[in-house]
């Protein structure tokens, strides 16, 4: 309906490449050298050291292109020569101490995520309910019990915490076991040791009649471990793949035309060359070129081009666009995995794998720990040994007590307590947290890059001169505007409603495809559209155009609402001293008109998706930290480029997917303050990492010198952990 929307034989239209006509062989070619494509899930995968070890070992594998973990999902995506099977890999990854199982990419569901987490808290509320049972019983033991009520109260505490321990222990036990198969050591190693070992000797002590046995401290470490476990659990399962939700988007289903006939068949079984046939109010499911019939495309969801655009014989569309007006007979150049909607998917699964590399604090904090308490355990079972001349069962429980008290209980918990409590502090404040270490990367933001359609505005165009118009052609206007399926025309059809205008009545209505609506009224043709076709003089802003018989053309001129909030929120992050961005897809006067609002002096418009991400991407390669606001399909590669990603509750599925935080608002005015959030969050994470450094500073020495037990050890752990707890809800 504007000049915007001109005719033009060919339309630079796809999200994630450039057409050309060369796209029929390019096609071709590519099918000709893909190889294997294989998905695995890895349930086992949850630090940085295994995406090293599983990236590296099968990037070694003979035919294996490359290989991507992406930790949050515990998915595996190789890429490999044909000939490689799933097995293969599978194998291989078992081999490594990672159960590896196929996936079907078309199937994927979150079954398998719910099932972890109710199985990690049935563990936790086993361990819970034993752990209360035995500290009573370990009371009555402190209180003086002695001889035959002493073993019995021991014996009764075994029978409890021995099944618990296995059954409980088991995420632990399984993967320190298949570290060690694969001749490598991992946190889990030792804290299934200090587990074990602190079962072991009061088992012994119990037969033996010992005064001490320490069910209540392995019960105790099981518990603890676990609700860390859990909460890291919790922070990556809100966390679904943005790849799989773009292939959601596919149109499973198109209408091909063989032989003059119609017939409907799967989009994986079109090839390069056929025909299809896409009608009004459809979405396009192959890339292809226009070869009959005229039509406007809404593509705001691919580009962020608030305008639909025209398109005609010879035009190039491409997969996910809508069509709005007019059939379309498309020839097909990409279909199913080869077309520009799916290689965005692609992108955006790239993307994914490469921020998931990002170290937390507590990665980089476990690196360092594991080795350091083999050693000192084993150290102090050594020593003791030699100053005891030999005595086992000292030695072994001062190696004991030296595990425990170092049990990483408080590593665990100094990471997941500060995120939980952080989360439920933003969910008051409209922000949803779904990725554990966004609030990490949040807080070392310094650049923040917006979208315009739909995030720095509603993406609803709103008629401004209304009033402009006598009342007998505003009704025409509005009778006009609710005949057609244009946004322009809707908007202005409601706006007129709104005012309380009764539409005109009009006779032999019709919808031009890519043109507008016309119809007559009183004898005269009433039409409602683009300017040349009404015969006005275009505007240089965005606007539809009504003619009535032989009166001049009139003008209805339209704006974009601003989005409530982000004037504040722009001023919020200037005030902070972040460089602050506009790029969009949208034309340049609508983009420009709009940086000029909120005074953003650097800004990008007519950018593709791929566009966005390079940018960013530029910008992180300077050593800027980005934070990146979007709500549209073509902001999903970006959004999984940027270090940090928002996205507003009313944006498209995939975008929410792909971001790590989600405004549930309407506002933008939180998210200025989200990132003071994140960076008082940090700071907590750095504290509670001192109080269990400093713990161990002063607890290990003690253990060493064989002052704790195991079971004053379990009890200095809890300390510990309890405090990390306190100072986490500080937050609050």
């Amino acid at each position: 309906m504007t000049d915007t929307m001109e005719p033009t034989p060919s339309i630079s239209a796809c999200p994630a490449c450039i057409a050309t006509p060369s796209a029929i062989e390019r096609a071709q070619a590519a099918a000709a050298e893909k190889g294997a494509r294989i998905m695995l899930s890895v349930p086992d995968a949850h630090c940085a050291v295994c995406i090293q070890t599983v990236e590296s070992d099968l990037e070694k594998m003979p035919g294996i292109k490359s290989a991507r973990l992406n930790l949050t999902l515990r998915r595996v995506s190789v890429d490999a020569e044909a000939g490689i099977t799933a097995q293969m890999v599978a194998d291989r990854l078992k081999q490594l101490g990672y159960p590896a199982f196929e996936l079907d990419p078309g199937t994927l569901s979150m079954t398998e995520t719910d099932k972890q987490g109710r199985d990690l808290l049935m563990r936790l509320g086993v361990a819970g309910f034993s752990m209360m049972n035995i500290m009573l019983l370990s009371v009555a033991v402190w209180s003086g019990a002695t001889d035959a009520t002493r073993d019995l109260f021991h014996l009764i505490s075994a029978v409890i915490a021995i099944p618990t321990v296995a059954f409980s222990g088991q995420p632990f036990f399984r993967k320190a076991w298949a570290g060690v198969k694969a001749r490598r050591l991992d946190m889990d190693f030792p804290i299934s040791l200090a587990i074990v070992l602190a079962t072991a000797i009061s088992l012994y002590e119990t037969f033996n009649s010992g005064r001490h046995a320490y069910f209540d401290a392995a019960v105790m470490l099981t518990f603890f471990l676990l609700a860390g476990r859990y909460l890291d659990f919790r922070t990556r399962a809100v966390a679904r793949s943005a790849a799989q939700e773009l292939a959601a988007l596919e149109v499973p289903r198109a209408i091909r035309i063989h032989g003059g006939e119609e017939e409907t068949v799967p989009v994986a079984q079109l090839k390069v060359g056929d025909l299809v046939l896409v009608r009004p109010g459809g979405r396009i499911p192959v890339d292809g070129v226009v070869v009959a019939g005229q039509s406007e495309l809404d593509r705001s969801l691919l580009t962020g081009e608030t305008l639909p655009v025209f398109t005609g014989p010879d035009a190039v569309v491409t997969a996910g666009a809508v069509n709005l007006t007019g059939p379309l007979t498309v020839q097909v150049t990409a279909a199913g995995k080869d077309s520009s909607l799916h290689r965005m998917a692609d992108l955006v699964a790239v993307a994914e794998n490469a921020r998931n590399k990002y170290t937390t604090l507590a990665e980089r904090a476990a690196r360092l720990y594991s080795p350091s308490v083999h050693l000192m355990a084993f150290g102090a079972f050594v020593v003791w040994m030699w100053i005891t001349g030999g005595d086992a069962r000292h030695a072994i429980n001062i190696a004991a007590a030296t595990l425990i008290i170092t049990c990483p209980c408080a590593l665990g918990l100094a990471v997941p307590a500060v995120v939980t409590a952080a989360s439920g502090k933003l969910f008051r404040a409209g922000l949803l947290i779904k990725d554990g270490s966004a609030l990490e990367r949040l807080a070392e933001v310094d650049t923040v890059v917006f979208d315009k359609t739909g995030t720095l505005t509603m993406g609803t165009p709103e008629p401004v001169n209304l009033g402009d118009l006598p009342r007998d052609e505003l009704e025409i206007a509005a009778a006009l505007g609710a005949a057609s399926s244009h946004p322009l025309a809707r908007a202005l059809a409601e706006a007129a409603r709104a005012q309380g205008i009764i539409p005109a009545r009009l006779e032999d209505v019709a919808e031009v495809p890519g043109h507008g609506v016309q119809a007559s009224w009183q004898g005269q043709r009433v039409r409602l559209g683009r300017a040349n076709w009404v015969g006005a003089d275009a505007l240089d802003v965005t606007a539809a155009y009504l003619a009535v018989g032989p009166r001049a053309p009139r003008a209805v001129a339209f704006a974009d609402r601003l989005r409530e909030g982000a004037d504040e929120a722009v001023a919020a992050f200037k005030a902070q001293g972040k460089r602050v961005l506009l790029i969009s897809g949208d034309v340049p006067g609508a983009v420009g008109e709009l940086a000029g609002r909120l005074g953003i002096d650097d800004w990008q418009a007519e950018a593709l998706p791929q566009d966005k991400a390079a940018a960013i991407e530029a910008l992180q390669a300077q050593g800027h930290k980005v934070l990146m606001v979007g709500d549209g399909l073509n902001d999903t590669v970006a959004l999984t480029a940027a270090h940090v990603s928002i996205s507003p509750a009313s944006a498209l599925d995939a975008a929410r997917v792909a971001s790590d935080i989600v405004l549930l608002g309407q506002s933008l005015a939180p998210i200025p303050q989200a990132q003071g959030v994140a960076v008082r969050a940090v700071r907590r994470i750095r504290e509670n990492f001192t109080v269990s450094f400093g713990y161990n500073i002063i607890a290990v020495p003690i253990a060493l010198v064989g002052l704790a037990s195991p079971l004053i050890a379990a009890l200095a752990m809890s300390a510990s952990s309890i405090t990390v707890a306190l100072n986490s809800l500080r937050l609050k």
